[in-house]
């Protein structure tokens, strides 16, 4: 398989990056969700510290994604067969999920930074963990999270959708199967 992308199929650059983010992301997801449900602290500072690290993990892969693509490497073109409004509405989704991600990751670092939790999170300051829902940035990134969860769920049913319904084998694009 090639570094950089063909006509047909992302190169395997490309590929590796799209699944460890979206490894990533899962990852933050559960993180995120399982600090903000915990009654805890300790649990919940274990939880906080393995999602900020995912954030930032994410946050690095998305921009070395576009970077990759900027300098090195072009996607392949839209799959044959699909409508206009399903190019427009791929190119947005994907276009929004760079977005919500980068936006989530500067919220998350703000958050941390504005409540002093970074020197709790990376640091020694003892716990409790301060109140989150006090910043701005913290209300931002509690709603992107939703977003996030939205587009993801539009984007993996529409890879879903033209695998199994339309079979146009669009997930072996991304690396599963031929």
């Amino acid at each position: 398989m090639s570094l950089t992308s063909t006509q047909t199929r992302y190169g395997s650059v490309a590929i590796a990056i799209h699944w460890l983010t979206a490894l990533a992301i899962l990852a933050m997801l559960i993180s995120g969700m399982n600090a903000a449900n915990t009654t805890d602290p300790a649990t919940e500072m274990t939880l906080l510290r393995a999602h900020a690290v995912m954030g930032v993990l994410i946050g690095v892969l998305t921009i070395l994604r576009i970077f990759w693509f900027v300098l090195f490497d072009q996607r392949p073109p839209a799959v044959t067969g699909m409508s206009r409004f399903q190019a427009i509405a791929s190119r947005g989704v994907h276009g929004a999920l760079y977005l919500v991600v980068l936006v989530m990751v500067a919220s998350g670092i703000a958050t941390l930074l504005l409540t002093g939790a970074n020197l709790q999170v990376f640091g020694t300051v003892p716990l409790p963990l301060p109140e989150f829902g006090a910043v701005a940035p913290f209300r931002v990134h509690d709603v992107l999270s939703k977003v996030l969860i939205a587009l993801l769920i539009g984007h993996i049913g529409a890879a879903l959708y033209h695998q199994f319904i339309v079979r146009d084998r669009v997930m072996a694009r991304m690396g599963l199967g031929r």
